[in-house]
């Protein structure tokens, strides 16, 4: 095998172990949500690991990504700790917001996570801040921005991608076009045949991508950002992809036709890959289960931190509402 095809092993081996993380910490989420012990409401990626992964393999630790309500995979693809992340969904102080945020609006700015957001369309306006201040610094910088197809009618996201494209800005618009809107299919939201069409309203390259497979969404994301870093701009990537869960936990996804889920399980982006690399040799079915374990350990760790954690202070309520300095 050449060098380069080492390489390429290794990347798709990690990005499976990174992936199965994601699913452990998202399906044990689902449990905790389910038993009460989780305050407030949680959205699920299940099913969307791919985007998340192959987007952010594709940046480095001193990029930026903005992310939105079902931003979990988002958060660990671009590093964070899982201890953290659970802590703050417990509400505990330990967490990245000291458990003010809860699970739709984890920040963490050392990491380059710019904040989940739980309005639709809110992290776009965002990541064309963190474009102008790459430019600003001279700095060859990118920022990836997620969000949902839903968010497509949303003013916000009309204005930054031409804001973005008038000012050339490093910017990466990522849509996870999972084919709702909440409830509603998105042939009933958009007149319009094809999400990546928008690209050519905003002068900027658009492309469909297979958001199942991580390989796919990695080469897409790398085009991009190389593109992005040589001053080409901003690009405009549709991954299509499909949340196995509904909206939101205890959305009944009575609106989805019959068998549809299950055909989109077909296409599982962690149980495809981990095939296609046993299949090839890469790994063997031991290596996948080894990588399953240490995801469930990896998680009972950050279950166990977040519970043994404190609860904040309630004067801390009032602490980071005004700036100290002018």
């Amino acid at each position: 095998m050449s060098e380069a095809a080492d390489r390429h092993a290794d990347r798709l081996a990690e990005q499976l172990r990174e992936m199965i993380l994601i699913r452990e910490f998202e399906s044990r989420v689902q449990s905790l949500f389910s038993d009460n012990e989780l305050p407030g409401f949680v959205h699920l990626c299940l099913g969307q690991e791919a985007v998340a992964v192959g987007a952010c393999s594709a940046i480095t630790d001193d990029d930026y990504i903005t992310s939105t309500h079902r931003g979990h995979g988002h958060a660990i693809a671009k590093g964070l700790d899982p201890d953290r992340m659970m802590a703050e969904l417990f509400g505990k102080e330990t967490g990245y917001c000291g458990g003010k945020s809860g699970s739709m609006h984890i920040a963490d700015v050392d990491r380059g996570m710019l904040g989940a957001n739980g309005i639709v369309g809110a992290g776009q306006p965002l990541a064309v801040g963190a474009g102008l201040s790459i430019r600003n610094a001279d700095s060859d910088g990118v920022c990836l921005s997620f969000f949902g197809e839903g968010a497509m009618a949303q003013g916000t996201v009309h204005e930054a991608m031409n804001l973005a494209g008038v000012m050339d800005l490093p910017v990466v618009f990522i849509c996870e076009d999972n084919g709702y809107g909440e409830m509603t299919p998105a042939e009933e939201q958009h007149h319009v045949e094809g999400f990546e069409a928008r690209g050519d309203v905003y002068d900027m390259p658009a492309e469909r991508v297979d958001g199942m497979a991580v390989d796919d969404v990695y080469e897409a994301v790398s085009d991009a950002v190389d593109r992005a870093r040589d001053d080409g701009g901003p690009s405009l990537l549709i991954c299509e992809t499909y949340r196995y869960r509904g909206h939101y936990e205890g959305d009944q996804m009575d609106y989805r036709p019959d068998g549809e889920l299950d055909e989109w399980k077909e296409r599982d982006p962690v149980d495809t890959l981990a095939a296609s690399l046993v299949e090839s040799d890469e790994l063997d079915e031991s290596d996948v289960e080894a990588m399953y374990d240490d995801a469930e350990e990896r998680i009972d760790e950050a279950v166990e931190f977040a519970r043994d954690s404190d609860s904040p202070d309630p004067a801390s309520a009032f602490e980071g509402v005004y700036t100290e300095e002018i």
